[in-house]
């Protein structure tokens, strides 16, 4: 799988005004690990694990207040 450009360790995105967007880990240039979503509220969006860039396990979903929406298993 090629490298997505991403810097190793703890990787931040942010929304325009600043906010986080999202966080994970990077290994090997792929995310890696417990990833995690937010709105520009703050409020969690999404969170599910990474192994080398492929979605596993279950991904869950949250709605506005921040509470579980929605789980989603990835192969």
């Amino acid at each position: 799988m090629p490298e997505t450009g991403f810097t190793e360790g703890l990787h931040e995105e942010r929304h325009r005004d600043g906010s986080l967007r999202a966080r994970g880990p990077v290994v090997d240039g792929r995310p890696h690990g417990y990833w995690e979503w937010f709105r520009l509220d703050g409020t969690r969006l999404r969170s599910g694990n990474f192994d080398r860039g492929r979605q596993v396990g279950e991904w869950t979903t949250y709605d506005r207040a921040g509470a579980p929406y929605r789980a989603t298993v990835m192969g």
